[in-house]
């Protein structure tokens, strides 16, 4: 979502830029020629089409419910785009931790990486729930996954996390298909 409003961001920034070059050399053709046309914006005409319509015209007020929408959009997705940081216990009063879900998913994908039988592992961490994908050629699901559970949750203890995330732990085996 921060790509999404930073991609968003840039657009409306180039928009706003491009609005204000274009009025920037309107304003200079007026000066310099008044009383011939515009440049490039037919301004003229849009202000007598503006000067038709009243304020309660069913085009403006679909205009302005229009605005005010992606107007609330925008907001949403400024607002949900903030940074996931995991809270972490305070060494003191005046500090706080914290770190992202993607240290925190690369310290368990190393430590699950690192056990016996494990061929590979893909972890996703968030502050509620942390998922644990691994893949095993030598034991099973019924082997491995106990095994993983206390690893990740021994991993989980070490780690001063204010609130302890739930642990899911799939097991992918060539064993458990045939």
């Amino acid at each position: 979502m921060r790509l999404f409003v930073r991609l968003l961001s840039a657009l409306l920034g180039l928009a706003l830029a491009a609005a204000g070059v274009l009025l920037a050399l309107e304003v200079g053709w007026g000066w310099w020629r008044p009383g011939r046309g515009p440049l490039f914006v037919p301004w003229d005409d849009w202000r007598d089409r503006l000067a038709e319509l009243s304020w309660s015209d069913p085009t403006v007020r679909y205009v302005s419910i229009a605005v005010a929408v992606a107007g609330l959009l925008l907001i949403l997705a400024a607002a949900s785009a903030g940074r996931r940081a995991i809270r972490l216990t305070d060494p003191a009063n005046e500090v706080s931790v914290t770190t992202s879900p993607r240290s925190l998913a690369r310290l368990v994908g190393v430590t699950v990486r690192a056990q016996d039988n494990v061929a590979g592992a893909k972890v996703t961490a968030t502050a509620k729930k942390i998922r644990v994908r691994a893949t095993s050629r030598l034991e099973t699901e019924g082997e491995l996954r106990p095994r993983l559970l206390e690893t990740v949750s021994g991993l989980l203890d070490d780690v001063p996390l204010v609130r302890r995330p739930k642990v899911s732990v799939v097991v992918d085996s060539p064993k458990d298909r045939r």
